[in-house]
């Protein structure tokens, strides 16, 4: 996302954090022409846990339905309760991570993540693996992802200079898109030919090479003061929410991320059912219809940097913000065929598009808004906030599609997230 892009300069001269970090001044304009070779091994580390993570995407109830032979109420409990009790385990650990060198953390949570997936291939081959299992890894995977990204929200902060966030969450989000686009076809394909445990044992490996990543960044950080000890208190546990509802810029953005995200994955599942039952698309078409978009993700991601430095930071959110809750009502009208595939291709490039631009900008205003002993507490609660509301919205949804009907369904939550902006 980075290369030689420009940033306006803000303010007076800024210092690097290392002789790594470089920052130009040319004509009042900087440019970073590199993000240190930290942030390399940083970036490493999420690129291979996360082209993992999308290589085993699915994979959890393809194994639920094809080798224990589950119904679709305990896919669905699967898929809610990984989120729902995952973000309520992960509510202590924010409050204690941020008080903590985060490079360890990081490092733990990888490994935790790599030792519980990785006890899915074990549990299957030796003829043990039972519904109970799934769902506990589902729940310390859930848990340690929010730690973990909480986590490296803080250590990228300390990490590179104020100038180079944007630019950072710009990389990140496109590998994200990358990912995206390469990982679910690689790893259907993986499943056709070798069966759905091979891409957890995959994730799962890429969890441990994360965590190599991570270990070789190097230089001992400093750990964070703390006035009043590092002892636990209760009072912790919420002041990441206080500190969100108590900021007029974050609280808003809180209340539009969390709805729209919410709303968008509640009704995945009901556009899989439209979609492959009653429309009657192929497998391979609902790929395609999914797939293909994400690289509208990958272009918003380049341009996010050119357009803040262009237009400023507020007007970009204000403006994709609003552009990205107006394509969703659109998947209410789908039909079959190749029309009904050509406007899901449009409406998702046009939604992804959008959220390639917005994500990086809000992640990196996140930031700046958050002060640095707030990071974890804050991005935690952002998280559990998220991913609670998700598996919520998701089972509401579900019966509110069995009351009424898929397509009023869909279309309910496109007109809810038209109000979100």
């Amino acid at each position: 996302m980075f290369d030689a892009q420009q940033l306006r300069l803000i303010g007076s001269q800024l210092s690097t954090k290392s002789c790594s970090s470089k920052i130009v001044r040319v004509t009042g304009v900087v440019t970073e022409r590199t993000l240190g070779r930290q942030f390399r091994w940083l970036w490493t580390a999420y690129t291979v846990s996360t082209f993992g993570t999308w290589l085993g995407f699915g994979a959890f109830p393809l194994i639920a339905i094809l080798v224990l032979h589950v119904g679709p109420v305990e896919v669905s409990l699967l898929s809610a309760a990984g989120l729902a009790i995952g973000a309520v385990v992960a509510v202590p650990l924010g409050p204690w991570v941020e008080f903590r060198r985060k490079r360890p953390v990081m490092v733990a949570m990888d490994l935790i993540r790599f030792a519980a997936l990785m006890s899915v291939p074990v549990a299957f081959a030796l003829g043990w693996l039972t519904f109970a299992q799934l769902v506990l890894v589902a729940i310390v995977a859930a848990a340690s992802d929010i730690t973990f990204k909480a986590a490296s929200g803080a250590y990228l902060k300390t990490l590179i200079p104020r100038a180079g966030l944007l630019a950072a969450n710009g990389r990140f989000e496109a590998t994200t898109w990358t990912a995206t686009v390469v990982g679910p076809p690689l790893g259907n394909a993986a499943i056709g030919l070798f069966g759905p445990v091979v891409t957890v044992a995959v994730d799962a490996v890429s969890y441990l090479l994360s965590a190599l990543s991570i270990r070789v960044i190097g230089e001992r950080e400093p750990r964070p003061d703390r006035t009043d000890g590092l002892r636990l208190k209760a009072s912790d546990l919420l002041d990441g929410w206080r500190y969100i509802l108590a900021h007029p810029a974050l609280r808003p953005l809180f209340f539009h991320t969390v709805l729209v995200n919410g709303l968008i994955m509640a009704t995945s599942p009901l556009l899989a059912v439209l979609m492959l039952d009653r429309l009657g698309f192929e497998p391979w078409q609902y790929g395609l219809a999914f797939g293909v978009p994400c690289i509208g993700g990958l272009i918003g991601s380049r341009l996010a940097q050119p357009l803040v430095a262009r237009f400023g930071q507020h007007r970009i959110l204000l403006t994709v913000g609003a552009l990205r809750a107006c394509w969703p009502l659109g998947l209410a009208f789908i039909g079959p065929g190749i029309a009904g595939l050509v406007l899901v291709i449009a409406i998702q490039f046009g939604l992804v598009a959008c959220m390639g631009v917005f994500n990086p900008v809000f992640a990196t205003y996140r930031l700046d808004q958050t002060p640095t002993t707030r990071v974890v507490r804050t991005l935690s609660a952002w998280s559990v906030t998220s991913n609670a509301t998700i598996a919520a919205l998701t089972v509401l949804w579900g019966l509110l599609a069995t009351v009424t009907s898929l397509r009023t369904a869909i279309a309910i939550a496109g007109l809810l997230i038209l109000i979100t902006p």
